[in-house]
């Protein structure tokens, strides 16, 4: 389906007449709540109410039926069944209409018919060249012009020259709520856009008109599904360079994933990790539930940017700093090191008996003294270590606020906040002021009614600052070798394929008999592991088809026959093309390396701890290939099991550098070779810094000719 280009949009989102099908004035149908808010909105254009059974309704001429419509209406609201709306919209095709919104659920989620129907309505609308927005959608609002095409009751708060949120959500009902929240945080919002089943416009097509909306200075997602993934990295990097921050919210992570009869790598890297990998990539930020999008996305709107992800916390008791650390460390949130002798202006706003420290506890002290409230928060604000401030703050009563807000605005005074200063209220509930929330807010200054909240919303947007955005792409690899065939690659093969790139194997051969096992064995030089090999026998190890420490020939001789018949009692139709006969190493810690070429996002790596454990214990990540060899190593550290990395109770540390590289060689390798689908080598055994890795088994899946995916 060619997507809609920004003037199809605009007639959308921008419409200078609306026919409402389906119009009604009786309470509580969708017709008249559509009604209802053009006119409570003060909606300017022609209006255009449908319905057969009515001459008019209210003030307004009623047309009997779609073909009574004038030629080229920018807009029509499908208030009406499931049952109808095809024949609508092939209606509205001939009278040359712009877009529909179609409220009427059952298409696509509801089975094979409605699924062909809403086939049908994209077909129409393709060959009409009209954007259609659901069906089973909520519609959307227009907070810039004034256009609620919902049936929401809907209160327009235009912008007002404030900077806005643009909302694009495939469901209705939170993109309802969102708004909700938004609003009631005084938050502009320049459009609201639900696109339910995305029969002919998606999530992408929405994004990529607001990236170049003059009103919109942030997007707020809530999707289940990418149904365009290219079109979306796309448009993000747009948004990215154009300095509209994307805030999504993508339920679906506890899902199983995609499951892989091939690799390890293939059933880690699921859907939701992939996406995820690729989408922060493009420097989209992600929440984890509906109360942060919303609080990130205040952060975002409200203060300026946060360039260093690490964050100082004003406080004003010991257990507050206290749990204030133990949560920095749960969330991974950096906070500056800041100390009496390197600190000279926070050491002077402070009474002796306070240290500097971060978090920073200024005691009661501020209540008799307010004027350190003002000075800490402005030695803070000059401190070019601190990317961001949160002020957890016991508000009390309203005697308390009185003394506490304006000695913190009062911060403020003169100069505008560079970074993002957080107000975050201890007790929720206490009774602050009202007033003191909106002047804070007017100062930039947002009012948390938790600091927990406050502190996970800068976690989330410091991911973003310590990401390196910069594409590294390696060069690429010419990949020779590959036979014009599809499916799984023994590892015989796939290391005769891979070796000559760079990547690292033990010295072995290939045996199609037990002679050759034997001449193999002693060119090799003993001890030998012996290892089943057939495209068939996915993972050896399951089958008995793996073999270790043969010392002699007539080890090998014995490995053999056990080797043979161990495979055959797991299988009996699986025929070996022969064994693979390798040097023994020496030990080392398990890794795992494995590649990923997805039809829909593109080519992904995946590494981490491997063995048996890669999928019990799956402390893994994923990596996007146009990553740096230093960012892949950030990543490697971020593992839950990354202390053995680093030399763990007195063992050495490990060739991390090492690691990376063999990453970065198995990127180049797959975007050079589009066709491998999959590639896993595990386990990888990581030695000590200075002497490399070496991998101990490679597996391999090809795809057809031209039915691979996107590489990047």
């Amino acid at each position: 389906m060619i997507p809609p280009d920004h003037a199809m949009i605009s007639r959308l989102l921008r419409p200078r007449s609306v026919a409402v099908i389906g119009a009604s004035d009786k309470p509580g149908a969708l017709g008249a709540a559509v009604l209802g808010n053009l006119d409570r909105s003060g909606f300017a254009g022609a209006v255009h109410p449908i319905n057969p059974n009515r001459e008019t309704i209210g003030t307004r001429a009623c047309l009997p039926s779609v073909e009574a419509l004038p030629e080229g209406v920018d807009v029509a609201v499908l208030a009406i069944p499931r049952a109808a709306v095809v024949d609508t919209v092939r209606g509205l095709a001939a009278r040359k209409a712009g877009a529909a919104v179609i409220f009427s659920a059952g298409f696509a989620e509801d089975g094979a018919e409605g699924a062909a129907e809403q086939m049908e309505i994209a077909r129409i609308a393709a060959e009409a060249g009209m954007v259609i927005e659901g069906p089973n959608c909520l519609g959307m609002v227009n907070h810039v012009d004034g256009v609620p095409l919902t049936f929401v009751e809907t209160q327009i708060v235009a912008p007002a020259g404030r900077r806005a949120i643009g909302v694009v959500s495939q469901s209705g009902a939170m993109a309802a709520v969102l708004c909700t929240t938004l609003l009631a945080r005084d938050l502009a919002l320049s459009y609201s856009i639900s696109t339910g089943n995305e029969a002919a416009s998606g999530v992408e097509d929405y994004v990529d008109w607001l990236i170049d909306e003059p009103n919109t200075h942030a997007i707020a997602m809530i999707v289940e599904q990418f149904r365009n993934p290219k079109r979306f990295l796309a448009a993000a990097i747009r948004a990215r360079t154009a300095g509209k921050q994307i805030i999504l919210l993508h339920p679906g992570k506890s899902g199983a994933a995609r499951e892989s009869a091939a690799t390890h790598t293939g059933a880690m890297a699921g859907d939701y990790r992939l996406m995820r990998a690729k989408v922060e990539r493009v420097g989209v930020i992600f929440a984890e539930t509906l109360e942060e999008l919303g609080d990130i996305t205040e952060i975002v709107v409200r203060c300026n940017p946060l360039v260093l992800p690490e964050v100082a916390v004003l406080g004003e008791s010991g257990a507050f700093k206290a749990l204030s650390l133990d949560l920095a460390e749960q969330l991974g949130l950096p906070l500056a090191v800041l100390g009496d002798a390197d600190s000279p202006a926070l050491r002077a706003a402070l009474p002796p008996f306070v240290p500097v420290s971060n978090p920073l506890d200024i005691t009661a002290q501020g209540l008799s003294q307010p004027e350190i409230y003002t000075n800490t928060l402005r030695a803070l604000l000059d401190d070019g270590r601190v990317g961001g401030i949160v002020a957890g703050i016991i508000q009390g009563d309203p005697v308390t606020s009185r003394i506490k807000v304006p000695a913190i605005l009062a911060a403020l005074e003169g100069r505008e906040a560079t970074k993002p200063l957080i107000f975050a209220g201890l007790d929720e509930g206490a009774a602050i002021p009202s007033g003191h929330v909106a002047e804070l807010r007017a100062k930039g200054v947002p009012w948390f009614p938790s600091s927990e909240r406050a502190l996970r919303a800068m976690a989330r947007i410091g991911q973003l600052a310590r990401r390196d955005l910069a594409d590294r792409t390696p060069t690429s690899i010419p990949v020779a070798g590959l036979a014009e065939q599809a499916g799984v690659v023994p590892e015989y093969r796939a290391k005769q394929v891979l070796a000559p790139l760079g990547v690292p194997f033990p010295v072995g051969r290939f045996a199609a008999s037990f002679a050759e096992a034997v001449a193999a064995a002693d060119a090799v030089g003993y001890p030998v592991a012996m290892k089943a090999q057939a495209a068939a026998l996915g993972h050896k190890s399951d089958a008995g088809g793996v073999i270790l420490n043969l010392v002699s020939a007539a080890a090998v001789r014995e490995a053999w026959a056990r080797l043979h018949a161990n495979v055959a009692a797991h299988d009996e139709t699986i025929v070996l093309d022969g064994v693979l006969i390798e040097a023994m190493g020496r030990p080392g810690v398990e890794m795992i390396v494995g590649a990923r070429n997805d039809p829909e996002w593109g080519a992904v790596v995946l590494a981490g701890f491997g063995g048996v454990s890669a999928e019990i214990l799956q402390d893994v990540c994923l990596f996007t290939p146009d990553l740096g060899e230093e960012a892949i190593v950030d990543g490697l550290m971020g593992l839950r099991q990354a202390p053995l990395l680093c030399g763990f109770r007195g063992a050495p540390a490990l060739d991390v550098a090492a690691l990376a590289g063999i990453i970065r060689r198995v990127s180049a390798i797959l975007l050079s070779e589009p066709r491998i689908a999959e590639l896993d080598l595990n386990p990888v055994i990581l030695y000590p810094r200075g002497e490399g890795v070496v991998a101990l088994d490679a597996l391999m899946l090809l795809a057809k000719n031209g039915a691979s995916g996107p590489v990047g």
